[in-house]
């Protein structure tokens, strides 16, 4: 899907670069990475982990306290935190190896083929870091397949009050299968472009996902036939009314954009059955902590400034309190048996 959500924020999120230069925000939530990510035994021991996912799962950052992106295992590009759930899980679970493929902007096709980042840098295939021995994934894809990304662009307005434009007034969306492309100016009116004639091409597109992920799920259970595999779907990062400035939306387009970030969610979890996974709700804990959410509570970030822990962060994608949720739901999964 182009353009993605991570490249597109990253502009913004640079501006903000100097902010770090005042120090930690008082207000980091309990619960944080820093107090639960203290190493532990769980019930079953894993020694070869590898995290396959967007940028959901990479919780893409530019820097924070902890530096800027890591760069162990993927490039500068990939915008990967140093304090993203899957490295919170393998710190608690004690892993001897774990491999973090995660990267901004990936789709399930970035699984099987190297992924070129808008730096100019090349990721390797997410599936390259699998081996025979894996005995632990964490997977979380299926946003940038299903051009969720773009439509929350799309959906964007920069009048507060903004109205839908006329029937007409707005260009055709591309056909199925064409990555959808946000206006120049976005004035709202979303939904009626993405439902015009009676189609809504978004759910469309979720649906048409499905089969990716199930195939994906079954190729890891082929390359990694000891592995355990774990599902991860995306935070409830879509609120139930609209907050402007924070989310510059109309709320017909809101409602639209919440409807269809619920399918996708519904998507990941068919998926994850059919694929022989198991799937694990990052969705419904995190209710209540959306892009509205007051800074301190939200898990989602819409700027990029986060003070939630300091950073800076790209628009709309998780903060440090966000991966520290995702962390919380997967250990909880992982050691449910």
């Amino acid at each position: 899907m182009k353009p993605r959500l991570q490249v597109s924020g990253i502009v913004l999120a640079a501006l903000a670069l100097g902010a770090l230069a005042h120090g930690p925000s008082p207000a980091v939530a309990a619960g944080s990475a820093a107090e639960i990510a203290q190493p532990a035994q769980a019930k079953r021991v894993y020694r070869e982990y590898v995290s396959l996912g967007d940028s959901w799962s990479a919780d893409v950052k530019l820097a924070d306290l902890n530096g800027t992106p890591d760069t162990r295992h993927v490039p500068l590009g990939c915008a990967q935190s140093q304090t993203n759930y899957p490295k919170l899980l393998a710190r608690q679970l004690g892993v001897r190896v774990h491999r973090d493929a995660t990267c901004g902007s990936a789709t399930t096709d970035d699984f099987y083929r190297a992924q070129k980042l808008p730096t100019g840098q090349t990721n390797p295939p997410q599936f390259a870091r699998l081996t025979r021995t894996t005995d632990l994934v964490t997977v979380g894809i299926g946003g940038n397949d299903a051009g969720i990304a773009s439509a929350a662009l799309d959906c964007l307005s920069l009048l507060p009050q903004a109205l839908p434009l006329p029937a007409g007034t707005v260009p055709p969306l591309p056909s199925l299968g064409v990555p959808l492309v946000p206006g120049q100016l976005p004035l709202g009116g979303c939904k009626e472009r993405f439902t015009a004639g009676g189609v809504d091409v978004l759910a469309k597109q979720i649906e048409a996902s499905e089969p990716k992920l199930v195939r994906a799920l079954r190729q890891i259970h082929q390359r990694s036939p000891r592995a355990r595999i774990l599902m991860v779907d995306y935070l409830a990062a879509v609120p139930t009314h609209t907050c402007y400035p924070q989310l510059p939306m109309t709320e017909s387009d809101r409602a639209y954009l919440y409807q269809s970030f619920r399918s996708l969610n519904a998507m990941v979890k068919r998926a994850a059955r059919k694929g022989g996974a198991e799937f694990v709700d990052t969705y419904t804990p995190s209710i209540g902590h959306d892009v509205c959410a007051p800074p301190g509570k939200r898990y989602v970030e819409v700027v990029g400034l986060s003070v939630n822990g300091p950073g800076v962060g790209v628009p709309a994608h998780p903060n440090s309190a966000g991966a520290a949720a995702q962390f919380r739901a997967v250990l909880e999964q992982v050691r449910s048996r």
